[in-house]
């Protein structure tokens, strides 16, 4: 039998409480989508158990008297087949009333809406989400129909431990026990057909599979008629402690799944151990998928922070860069103080280094899966580049001191590819560039539609030339960070004038507009209020008009996001181009009528507008000029 005394129900309020709403959504989805993921409970158990004993002994660092008694930190599996019980005990951190109620009630998380709503009823698919969100106490339900959870923080008396019960329906009982012992047990009430958990041989497997690597050891033991002596199930040795060769890949993805309590694989790790003028291990992981919060940027991040092997703080921040915020991970250091704080990490002097060279081992791992000649490790990157290509372009702007190999990390979508699909690199649009081309062109848009469709890229289209897409609403800032990708500088194809390369036989634009000088004039004093100026353009083909921002100018796409954000905009105008060869331009031309001229050119400057995805300043006196220009046509035909 474990040791560990019954607790006695001690006087006080007994209280009935109800689940946050999203909980007993959650509850419910998960009992029924995540039926063939069930033996994962024991895994989260174990790990939440894990996590209690590593804040214990942080925390017991300042006030030993925590410790109690009880100086070895364990984690017991208890197991009862007549009672069908199974239980999960720590004597780690333990929680008061107020944490309970918090913690086994609610999800403070942020994101819950959003995950709630992806939520689609397909197993598969929605034990991936429910992983990605890291929920992992509330797997429980999946095999239990009754959950007991009886707890006493550290430092509080005896009497003020909590008993905690439910049945997962909606409801749970809150009431305060005597409890001998700190920490926490949980003990499952399995269902009928869930006896099978409480079989030895299976609880021991379970174990060695998804909780070798805690740092604590694992007990398992028999209690009720078969009751026996406990033994250690687990290594009980910190993984990122061990020699690389040592660990299996299988042992390395259970980490993770430890670490972030994340249900789906990492998508590659890195394993490494400093020695030296500084010394630390650092263990770094890549996820495959993109968590919830991931454009929170007050949203708590960073890596697992151990020194000397002491647990000292979750999400230590200050190791990596922002743009790098998706990175999980451990990093043990030897040479940092045991009461290290955030204050103290900001202010210390080695840091620097440290984090200088975990950016750039983050780094080199992307790229080294980035230029693998593999369809395996290029499919996987793509699926990198999906969840968290637009994170990464943040460190274009962040980070200048790595931009040279960020560059290489990017992709785009490109007029080469009509799929719309962000994989082509850099390295690939020059391989493809012809000699003479001595730019990188790209146009920033709203979206892909809109992109594809952009008069901006008509003259280029016909000249064959690729030009990459921005469609992220990160580009605008990013392009103006982008330094010159191996020695060719990048050209905004719907800013400014756009150098093509050579083919001869090709006017100036001064020369161009000179030739048309009495039309231009004549536009021009029509659309003053509105243009710039206007010049004859060498960009279109087909279109009759296009509006292009000036060299020194916020581009359309940043000028929208300011506005929507309720930032101030200077005030500038655009330049208009025409295409001096299309039908409607050549008959605003021959136009003698003054007052249709002036509407006429309006639209042509309108339908300019529209075409970049600007709002119209005055779209009721648009609609008034089209109407009377369908009324002129109607009359005309009639």
């Amino acid at each position: 039998m474990h040791k560990e005394s019954d607790p006695v129900t001690v006087e006080g309020t007994k209280e009935t409480l109800g689940f946050q709403t999203e909980v007993r959504q959650l509850l419910h989805l998960m009992i029924h989508s995540l039926y063939s993921n069930k033996e994962i409970f024991l895994r989260e158990l174990i790990s939440n158990a894990s996590d209690a004993a590593d804040k214990l002994r942080f925390e017991a660092l300042a006030s030993p008297g925590l410790l109690e008694d009880q100086p070895e930190l364990k984690i017991r599996v208890v197991f009862d087949p007549e009672a069908r019980t199974v239980a999960v005990i720590d004597n780690g951190i333990g929680m008061s009333r107020d944490e309970v109620i918090a913690n086994l009630g609610t999800i403070a998380k942020s994101g819950t809406a959003e995950f709630l709503g992806q939520m689609t009823g397909d197993r598969r698919k929605d034990a991936t989400l429910i992983g990605q969100f890291g929920v992992g106490f509330y797997s429980a339900f999946i095999v239990a129909d009754r959950v007991v959870v009886e707890t006493r923080r550290a430092g509080l008396p005896e009497d003020q431990g909590v008993r905690w019960i439910s049945d997962g329906q909606g409801e749970f009982t809150v009431e305060p026990v005597s409890r001998p012992e700190r920490g926490t047990s949980v003990t499952l009430h399995l269902k009928d057909d869930e006896s099978g958990f409480t079989e030895s041989y299976r609880l021991e497997a379970l174990i060695r599979k998804y909780s070798d690597h805690i740092a604590f050891p694992v007990d398992l033991q028999e209690s009720g008629k078969g009751a026996g002596d406990p033994r250690v199930v687990n290594s009980a040795t910190a993984l990122w402690t061990r020699s690389r060769s040592d660990i299996s890949d299988d042992e390395y993805r259970e980490f993770y799944k430890h670490l972030a309590h994340d249900f789906a694989d990492p998508l590659l790790w890195s394993h490494n151990r400093v020695e030296g003028k500084r010394e630390y291990t650092s263990l770094l992981y890549i996820p495959s998928r993109a968590p919830f919060d991931l454009w929170n940027r007050e949203a708590p991040r960073g890596l697992k922070l151990y020194v000397q092997r002491v647990f000292i703080m979750d999400d230590a921040e200050q190791f990596l860069p922002l743009y790098l915020r998706f990175v999980k991970g451990v990093i043990d250091s030897s040479d940092l103080p045991l009461n290290v704080s955030r204050e103290l990490l900001q202010q210390n002097p080695e840091l620097d280094a440290m984090r200088g060279a975990l950016t750039r081992r983050v780094i080199d791992m992307l790229s080294k899966l980035a230029a693998s000649g593999s369809d395996e490790d290029r499919a996987s990157y793509d699926k990198f580049w999906q969840g968290f290509g637009q994170v990464l372009k943040e460190g274009l702007v962040e980070d200048a001191q790595n931009a040279d190999k960020l560059l290489k990390l990017l992709r785009f979508a490109s007029t080469r590819d009509a799929s719309g699909a962000q994989s082509v690199s850099l390295a690939d649009y020059l391989a493809r560039a012809p000699e003479s081309q001595e730019r990188i062109y790209y146009l920033l848009s709203d979206n892909p539609a809109t992109a594809r469709s952009s008069p901006h890229l008509e003259k280029l289209r016909d000249r064959g030339i690729e030009v990459l897409l921005l469609t992220d609403r990160i580009d605008p800032w990013m392009v103006a960070h982008l330094p010159e990708f191996e020695g060719k500088a990048f050209q905004d194809v719907g800013r400014g004038q756009v150098p093509l390369p050579e083919s001869g036989g090709e006017l100036t634009q001064d020369a161009l507009n000179e030739e048309h000088k009495p039309f231009l004039k004549k536009i021009r004093r029509t659309l003053k209020d509105r243009v710039e100026t206007v010049n004859v353009s060498q960009r279109l083909v087909d279109s009759p008009a296009c509006i292009v921002t000036g060299e020194q100018e916020l581009t359309p796409q940043l000028r929208r996001m300011l506005a929507a954000a309720g930032q101030a905009i200077p005030e500038s105008k655009p330049t208009l181009e025409i295409n001096i060869g299309h039908p409607l331009v050549e008959r605003l031309a021959a136009e003698i009528n003054e007052h249709r001229f002036e509407a006429l050119s309006n639209i042509v400057l309108d339908h300019a507008l529209l075409a970049e995805g600007e709002q119209l300043e005055n779209p009721v006196e648009y609609v008034q000029r089209m109407n009377n220009l369908l009324l002129e046509l109607g009359g005309a035909v009639a």
